[in-house]
């Protein structure tokens, strides 16, 4: 059982990334899948999270109408679109599974991926 997350890079403020997370050995759509960063010096926190329930997703207050997550259930995979990117957003971001149908907070979560860095910079 594998998690993957890739996309991440440098970019300018007010630029795009997507960041993929693909899974190896389980279905994502079983699982609820969140995105968590952590920056320099900073505990990790939760950015996203899309139910296995019904795909509805939430966000961070920091992020809400910036960043979107979605399902491509025949690659097996989820992604973070991430607009309007900020310096503060700035980190290493990770996915994680979780075998249920609600979004759990970081301790909660089964599994997780290698994070990905994404500098935002001019």
């Amino acid at each position: 059982v594998q998690l993957q997350a890739s996309g991440g890079g440098l970019v300018q403020p007010g630029g795009s990334l997507r960041l993929s997370c693909a899974a190896s050995g389980f279905t994502l759509n079983d699982y609820s899948i969140g995105w968590f960063r952590q920056a320099p010096g900073k505990e990790r926190e939760g950015v996203s999270c899309v139910s296995s329930s019904d795909g509805a997703t939430y966000y961070a207050d920091s992020v809400k109408g910036r960043f979107t997550s979605s399902r491509d259930n025949a690659k097996n995979t989820v992604y973070l679109q991430m607009n309007s990117l900020k310096p503060e957003d700035t980190a290493v971001y990770y996915c994680a599974a979780y075998r249920g149908t609600y979004c759990p907070d970081a301790s909660g979560m089964d599994y997780w991926g290698k994070g990905t860095l994404v500098t935002v910079s001019s």
